[in-house]
């Protein structure tokens, strides 16, 4: 698939070509962090970290919460590399300071090797020296130890001169399990598609920032249909993976989605329609996503409204069960609970709350019958489901800080801290 590239100089978005010349200035990262997580990973680049005139800490951090990114730029120690990854990084990638020994350090998945190479000869200090060492070779070394690999081709990078197709094929033989991502000439979205169907990750930039094409393009180029008006089913998924219900997309509301940041679909009877334009229940897009066939999309959207289904409920398949179930009455009584319901009181009364919190967690802590454990469980979630909305905040918001506190590769005790009364 597409790998969006943000390269990050004195704050700004840039392109480069060669590494060197300024080609163009794309103004602020977080505007295309939002658009380019739409589809998925994305490259961010610390070109003042890499080559050693300053760094971009406080623009990049922020972009780890707008989309899933890979960081590089500038990293050539332990310290940086978990930094980034306890930040939420999804890798950390990292050029010729990537030895043996500091790969040991580092969860394998999580880390990229960058390979610059000219003419096959794995580059140094800035794209300036040869190391004498082929692609090839600097793979077989460090495959065990490196997820993935990065290849930038330095005579096609900013060049739009295409793919080298026979490289390419070498570069991902070489790779063996590992993971590849080529960067450096991509000049058009079925250039993408020819890398997917091998098993190869675009990394793109210039294409992109150039509208040569843009990311529908490249997810379309890598989608096949088998029916005649060449639509792809799509799965509709809140936040948490439950399904809504099943459309259809075509190019075109692929392409209005992405832009828009919103659920447009394609009615095999009425065309290109928005999800709750007329009705109010629009969905925020939040991610797009590939099936392992490439014959199928999934939308994962935030729901507002009445729900997916035209016939009012959540989804296509009937009402919500559970915490989603749990979260849409909450919601609902937020508006209209009546004054003195339980409700009400709860979300009136901060000190109720938290006097219900801590009973109910002291129960959970104390029970042992797994019936008893699990009836415990259900009301530390009900009264902590309380808080949340009191709060404006949701169920996908937990969730989304549960991801990131997996990505963290710094761990912590973990002891209990002793009671506030002892604190105070």
């Amino acid at each position: 698939m597409i790998i969006p590239s943000i390269d990050i100089q004195r704050g700004e978005t840039v392109q480069l070509v060669g590494g060197e010349k300024e080609a163009l200035t794309a103004g602020d990262p977080r505007d295309w962090a939002r658009r380019f997580g739409r589809v998925g990973l994305t490259a961010v680049v610390d070109l003042d970290a890499a080559r050693g005139t300053g760094e971009n800490r406080e623009v990049i951090e922020p972009l780890l919460r707008l989309a899933p990114c890979t960081v590089g730029g500038g990293i050539r120690d332990l310290a940086t590399a978990r930094r980034w990854l306890d930040l939420g990084a999804e890798h950390v990638v990292i050029g010729t300071a990537a030895t043996e020994d500091l790969l040991r350090e580092l969860p394998r998945e999580r880390v990229i090797v960058a390979l610059d190479a000219r003419d096959g000869e794995v580059l140094s200090h800035g794209w300036q020296r040869g190391t004498g060492r082929t692609v090839g070779q600097r793979m077989q070394e460090l495959r065990e130890l490196a997820g993935t690999f990065l290849v930038t081709v330095v005579e096609r990078e900013g060049r739009l001169a295409g793919i080298d197709l026979e490289l390419a094929r070498e570069l991902k033989a070489a790779a063996g399990g590992s993971g590849l991502i080529l960067a450096g000439g991509v000049a058009d979205a079925d250039q993408v598609a020819v890398l997917d169907r091998l098993g190869i990750d675009a990394q793109v930039g210039m294409a992109l920032y150039t509208g040569r094409f843009d990311e529908a393009d490249a997810v379309a180029a890598c989608l096949a249909s088998e029916r005649p008006d060449g639509l792809w089913p799509t799965v509709v998924c809140d936040e948490s993976g439950r399904a809504l219900g099943l459309v259809w997309s075509s190019r075109e509301s692929l392409r209005r989605a992405l832009e828009t940041g919103r659920g447009v679909y394609h009615s095999r009877r009425r065309g290109l329609w928005e999800k709750g334009a007329t009705s109010g229940a629009v969905q925020e897009l939040r991610r797009i996503a590939l099936d392992c066939d490439r014959d199928c999309l999934r939308f994962t959207v935030r729901q507002h409204g009445d729900g997916f289904c035209h016939q009012g409920t959540p989804t296509c398949f009937g009402p919500a069960r559970g915490l989603a179930a749990l979260e849409a009455r909450l919601a609902a009584r937020r508006e209209s609970a009546p004054a003195g319901s339980y409700t009400r009181r709860l979300l009136d009364q901060p000190d109720l709350l938290a006097a219900k919190l801590r009973e109910e967690a002291d129960e959970l802590a104390r029970a042992e019958a797994p019936t008893d454990v699990v009836h415990e469980a259900a009301d530390v979630l009900y009264f902590a489901m309380v808080a949340l909305g009191r709060a404006g905040r949701s169920l996908a918001d937990v969730e989304d800080e549960l991801d990131r506190r997996r990505r963290r590769v710094t761990r912590r005790p973990g002891d209990a801290k002793p009671p506030r009364e002892e604190r105070a």
